[in-house]
């Protein structure tokens, strides 16, 4: 939209105004989730709208002549206005943040991700990790938490996925075009395009910002698509999730270095950065660095004072999920880079990045160095932290694995995104309109209050949607590949709205073991071809391209629902993205998970389906395993791992026949005298009230800023004030444990019982240590006598361990000797205590920030 010429009479600046209002409407990813101006859009160009339910490509679409005429009506004008002055409410109203907290405790948080899934109009995604980031930039900008966003943008996003004749799966990469984008260029206060200048090997590499709308919110982007650079760098951000290691970890260097310095541009200064997943971990190499360059001092101050205001969320279940990089690679794209601006040699730099900091061919791993520079670590599920404290044992040598510092926040999804418009209603007319912004401890409660005909009547109707929506589709899929018009009308026709409809649709991988249904075709076949309760299956999803097996776990499927005996009963739709999600889960009536316990990290896709009355039947892994009860849903498992064993799966596959034909059908066929299903309609109402708000993006982001962001910011403040001191004196402690621990040991220890009690007592020879660099207690494992890692995973308050601080006696032998005590009840045989030295300092995370510890022998 250009300026607006000098003269120009009233009737056209009114047009101009209106022009810009549809501009920032259609600029404002708020449509992803506040559907109001849907209607203005579908009136604009309708088919198109159908298609692609993306307003920015609607009006970059429409012509001139066409939006004269819409403005010119009163109706659409006003309609416009309306949608224009609602959404300036929004961005302006004070929120659940702003009503229980003030700047002063957080002013910003960035949060860096390597991809974000906000729509299908924005395809730099490839799955969870993306749906994890969209959804909850989503949810604080209901909440009016204070995020910035930052990632990357792609030439070519994730893959497209086109179902060949003979069943395999073909991978498309068709162009991200900036000008299709609901994105802007970011520009400068004197409308200048802001473009960064970072230095790799041998060469400069510009990056240009982009911004997003994301409500109340801004997510930025970068990408190296410059025409000052080298072509071969231009595709540097070419691909999600593409090419080799040295391309992977060049994005890396954009998005964790570039991030820093795009918001030093802008003069945003945010006390916490939040890292969704490893990649983002460079982050802290250059946020050291800016400090270093303020404040003048050296990097291991700089660390002491930014890995305060870290936050590291990490969402992989297995150790060989990590980005792990070859040293002499992370030389040569960091080396210089740390000798000349962290002052760090190559030994130094490359033992952030490993376990064992002498061992030359170690590789660099990313999550290590998340770990090493962050004073918060978080696995995204109750079971995915115990495995991730499992995962990192290796950090804390001599740590019990339950002391191992990683909690979990679970996460959850941005119901307003994933809710169909019959669930909205159902939902504002129980627990209006506001639900979701604020607390959400009534909500259940008011939901439960609705009738079974009611909910039942809801979800009938949303069936017969992704019905209609599902032929529609595959016909436009056959029709693409070449079907003949008998074969394309013939799936206009398939499948029945009053059927039992389960869906099953993720990126197919082996651990997820999306076969585990086809392990006896024939019975799944009678399955679905019952006479009486007939059963019907829609599939989707995309395995990587480099995934060979995962690939030939789709070919099996799709040569299964071509059989003929099949075809009207089981259908694969081909390209699963965003768009489709949302239909499936709107109206599946059970969702299917099967991954092999514990590879899922957390697993959303099912949280999807709550908002809407879908049911889950899943393995007890990821939320499954803290959120099922058998009044909500079904399970799959016994809640124990049992690694990649076939007869384990063969079972697993039995446990899955048995529960669909013995259980899930007969009780979804099972109706009363008003042809209502009520033992199955009172599990979706109380799966919707119980596990809707539970597993809602609200809740986590609540979470997250309760109990990592608040902390962080605070603890950032008290280090980084006064030119760093305090975070100086917290360096110079740490040096001091490095150089003086294998001086500390212990003298004798003595225990006597007497009176119900034990009392301990222990000599300790610190060397140059002083008693305040130290705490020495007692410690013994849960009373139960068993792990609590063993019981962790699966209930909600797991046996913790025993913790009692012993006291320094006052008189001290010239010898060095110091002399501590403890006594505690003697409900337990004293040889279950152990006394232990720790590192300990005021405000500082222990183990996370000092592993250091000693055990009495």
């Amino acid at each position: 939209m250009g300026d607006i010429p000098a003269g120009a009479d009233a009737a056209a600046l009114s047009t101009a105004a209106a022009l810009e209002l549809l501009r920032q409407l259609a600029l404002d990813l708020r449509w992803t989730w506040n559907h109001a101006a849907d209607p203005l859009w579908s009136r604009l160009e309708p088919e198109l709208w159908a298609r692609t339910h993306n307003p920015w490509v609607v009006l970059q679409t429409v012509s001139a002549r066409q939006l004269s005429e819409r403005l010119g009506e009163p109706e659409f004008r006003a309609q416009v206005e309306h949608l224009a002055a609602a959404r300036q409410i929004a961005a302006t109203t004070p929120a659940w943040f702003q009503q229980n907290h003030t700047p002063s405790e957080l002013t910003r948080v960035a949060y860096f991700s390597m991809e974000f899934m906000l729509s299908e109009a924005l395809p730099i995604y490839a799955g969870g990790l993306g749906n994890v980031a969209g959804d909850q930039l989503k949810a604080a900008s209901d909440l009016g938490v204070p995020i910035v966003g930052v990632g990357l943008l792609y030439q070519q996003g994730y893959f497209r996925q086109v179902i060949a004749a003979d069943g395999t799966q073909q991978a498309l990469f068709p162009y991200n075009d900036p000008d299709q984008l609901p994105l802007t260029p970011l520009r400068t206060s004197d409308g200048q395009w802001l473009r960064l200048q970072i230095h790799l090997p041998g060469y400069s590499l510009w990056l240009r910002a982009w911004e997003v709308t994301v409500g109340r919110l801004r997510l930025y982007l970068l990408d190296s698509n410059d025409i000052a650079n080298y072509p071969a760098h231009r595709g540097i951000t070419s691909e999600l999730y593409g090419g080799g290691p040295e391309l992977r970890l060049q994005q890396e260097l954009v998005l964790g270095i570039g991030g820093w310095r795009l918001l030093e541009a802008l003069g945003q200064s945010p006390e916490v950065c939040h890292l969704n997943e490893g990649h983002a971990a460079l982050v802290i190499l250059d946020r050291a660095r800016s400090l270093m360059q303020t404040t003048g001092q050296p990097f291991a101050t700089a660390l002491a004072i930014t890995r305060a205001g870290n936050v590291f969320t990490t969402h992989t279940a297995v150790p060989a999920g990590f980005d792990r990089f070859a040293p002499q690679l992370v030389e040569r794209y960091v080396g210089t880079y740390a000798a000349e601006q962290l002052h760090l040699s190559p030994r130094e730099l490359l033992a952030l990045g490993r376990q064992d900091a002498h061992d030359d061919s170690e590789p660099f791993n990313m999550a290590y160095l998340a770990v090493r520079g962050s004073a918060t670590v978080n696995g995204v599920s109750r079971l995915h932290g115990v495995v991730s404290r499992r995962i990192f044992l290796p950090l804390f040598p001599r740590w019990p694995m339950q002391e191992v510092p990683i909690g979990h926040v679970t996460n959850g999804v941005h119901t307003p995104s994933w809710d169909s418009s019959s669930s909205d209603e159902l939902w504002t007319s129980a627990c209006g309109k506001k639900r979701w912004i604020g607390e959400l401890e009534a909500v259940g409660t008011q939901l439960r209050a609705v009738a079974a005909e009611r909910i039942w009547q809801y979800r009938s109707a949303g069936r017969a949607a992704l019905i209609v929506y599902a032929r529609d589709r595959l016909s436009r899929q056959l029709d693409a590949s070449g079907a003949t018009p008998e074969q394309v009308e013939l799936v206009r026709h398939i499948f029945r709205p009053d059927v039992l409809t389960l869906g099953f649709a993720r990126r197919f991988a082996t651990y997820k073991r999306p076969n585990l249904l086809l392990s006896d075709p024939e019975r799944l076949v009678r399955l679905l071809t019952h006479p009486q309760r007939p059963v019907q299956l829609i599939l989707a999803g995309k395995a990587h391209p480099a995934d060979e097996p995962g690939q030939a776990l789709i070919a099996e499927w799709v040569r299964f629902v071509r059989r003929q005996d099949v075809r009207p009963h089981a259908i694969f739709l081909a390209d699963y993205d965003m768009l489709l999600t949302e239909q499936l889960v709107q109206g599946v009536d059970v969702w299917l998970n099967t991954p092999r316990r514990p590879w899922e990290a957390c697993g959303t896709s099912g949280m999807k389906v709550l908002v809407n009355g879908g049911l889950n039947l899943s393995e007890l892994d990821g939320w499954w395993a803290e959120a099922y009860s058998p009044d909500v849903g079904w399970a799959l498992g016994d809640g124990r791992e049992h690694d990649d064993d076939p007869a384990w799966d063969e079972h697993e596959a039995q446990q899955l026949y048995e529960l669909l034909e013995n259980r899930i059908v007969p009780e979804f066929y099972e109706r009363d005298a008003d042809g209502i299903p009520r033992a199955w309609v009172a599990r979706v109402r109380e799966s919707m009230a119980r596990l809707t708000p539970a597993y809602s993006a609200n809740r986590s982001v609540r979470q997250y800023v309760e109990q990592c962001y608040l902390p962080a910011a605070a603890r950032y403040r008290e280090r980084v004030q006064q030119g760093g001191q305090p975070g100086e004196q917290i360096a110079n402690w740490l040096a001091a444990l490095e150089y003086n621990w294998p001086q500390v040991r212990f003298g004798r220890v003595a225990v006597e019982s007497r009176d119900g009690r034990h009392f301990f007592s222990a000599a300790v020879y610190l060397g140059a240590l002083r008693p305040q660099s130290v705490r020495v207690e007692l410690y013994a494992e849960a009373a139960d006598g068993q792990s609590p890692e063993a019981s962790e995973a699966d209930s909600a308050a797991a046996a913790q361990p025993f913790r009692q601080q012993m006291l320094r006696e006052p008189d001290e032998a010239q010898t060095g000797e110091y002399r501590y005590a403890a006594d505690v009840p003697a409900t337990r045989p004293a040889g279950d205590y152990t006394a232990r030295i720790i590192a300990a300092y005021p405000g500082v995370e222990v183990p996370l920030e000092a592993a250091y510890v000693l055990w009495q022998r």
